[in-house]
């Protein structure tokens, strides 16, 4: 394989990575939306049923990267990224409550097998004299479903207030993604087929335990932030048709810090970006809560005008910085996951750091859901900042060490 980054395997990959999330983030800030206005549901429920999806992909990762690195990839590529497609008509079947708690939470299990399949399909197809930078950029195609999708969605809610189009959007998407998969042509390699002893290593990569774990904090936040931001901005802050303009700045500000973070990554600088990345989004998530908080407190003090523009500038300007922070630090901490595991371990690793985001993404979506009924939604955000900066210093004072003994490849630092 010669050593050019952008062969024609990797854009396919890259291009159903896109669908796939594509058919994620057009449903994502709708639902808390659909269960209130469709079932009744309550925010608790709503965080109950939204955080059965993310718990489903998390049991199943473990055995997804076992899975991808114990058979054909193509084949475990396949089968899941049908089954996560099929399930978007299950929505459309769902006429009550607990018939949609359920087929959200079993779709979870398909989406966990997908990621994990094609970002290690993606690694196979890169020349490894590129690969820590193609890592990078292989995010740009999850960022820019991610600045599109939710536009979408809100677009196509606003004009028609149909869920059921949506859903069928979704399904529609997910099965292009399928269709293009299809046509990836892998290198031969030899699948690892229980030569070894089964080990709890299989399932999860133990030597990058402290990297996962630092991670649950990083998405306990996007789990809080990313599902209850349209009813945040709705009931708190009075923006109602600001979601889909906020996903978009914060995937401009994704997509900007993966172009120039590349250089870094060429280079090998994993801990700095990851750490310049995490503060930065720190920044971006006080700024979410602070504004606002502090507009409501001067209302009396200050201007209407001046009041208005706070609420915005922390809103909006919030977007960017959790978009330039977060696509610093996640190719960061995904190389770091793999460059402390060995090659035969590639899904076990891209499935450790994917079921540390999961496992941080569950507690934001069922924590935040109950804080918010408990003592409100502003409450639930400043949580999101305290788990945030702690998840900042546990990096700082332990898991840059524990990273940089860890490390395999002499090339990154």
């Amino acid at each position: 394989m010669t050593d050019r980054l952008w062969n024609r395997n990797y854009c396919k990959v890259m291009a159903a990575n896109f669908s796939l999330f594509f058919a994620f983030y057009v449903l994502t800030p709708l639902l808390p939306l659909y269960l209130s206005e469709h079932f009744g549901a309550t925010k608790d429920v709503i965080g109950l049923v939204l955080s059965g999806y993310t718990i489903t992909a998390l049991v199943l990762r473990p055995f997804s990267g076992y899975f991808v690195d114990s058979f054909p990839r193509k084949t475990v590529l396949m089968i899941s990224f049908g089954l996560f497609a099929i399930f978007f008509a299950g929505y459309l079947a769902a006429s009550t409550l607990l018939l949609f708690l359920i087929v959200r939470t079993l779709h979870g299990g398909p989406f966990g097998a997908l990621t994990v399949s094609n970002s290690t399909v993606a690694i196979d197809v890169l020349p490894s004299s590129r690969r820590t930078e193609g890592i990078g950029y292989y995010g740009l195609s999850n960022n820019l479903s991610m600045a599109i999708a939710p536009t979408v969605g809100v677009f196509v809610y606003k004009y028609t207030h149909s869920f059921e189009l949506l859903f069928w959007i979704a399904l529609i998407v997910a099965v292009c993604g399928w269709m293009v998969d299809a046509t990836v042509q892998l290198p031969e390699k030899e699948t690892v087929r229980n030569k070894q002893k089964l080990s709890w290593d299989r399932f999860f990569l133990v030597q990058g335990w402290l990297i996962g774990l630092n991670m649950v904090a990083f998405g306990f936040s996007f789990g809080v932030l990313s599902n209850y931001l349209a009813i945040y901005g709705k009931e708190v802050m009075g923006i109602t048709g600001g979601t889909g303009t906020y996903f978009m700045l914060c995937s401009i500000g994704l997509i900007l810090s993966r172009l120039q973070g590349g250089r870094a990554l060429r280079k090998g600088r994993l801990t700095h970006n990851a750490g310049s990345g995490m503060v930065i989004s720190l920044v971006g998530y006080t700024l979410f809560i602070l504004m606002p908080t502090l507009a409501s407190l001067f209302n009396g003090e200050c201007s209407m005008f001046n009041v208005q523009w706070s609420m915005f500038l922390g809103y909006y300007g919030s977007a960017l910085l959790i978009g330039l922070g977060n696509g610093h630090m996640w190719p960061a901490f995904q190389n770091m996951t793999i460059n402390v595991a060995t090659n035969s371990q590639r899904g076990t690793a891209n499935s450790t750091i994917l079921i540390s985001w999961d496992i941080g993404m569950g507690l934001g979506i069922l924590l935040g859901g109950v804080i918010s009924e408990l003592l409100g939604y502003s409450a639930a955000f400043w949580t999101v900042v305290v788990v945030n900066a702690s998840g900042v210093a546990c990096f700082f004072l332990a898991t840059k060490a524990f990273f940089l003994r860890r490390n395999l490849n002499a090339s990154v630092r």
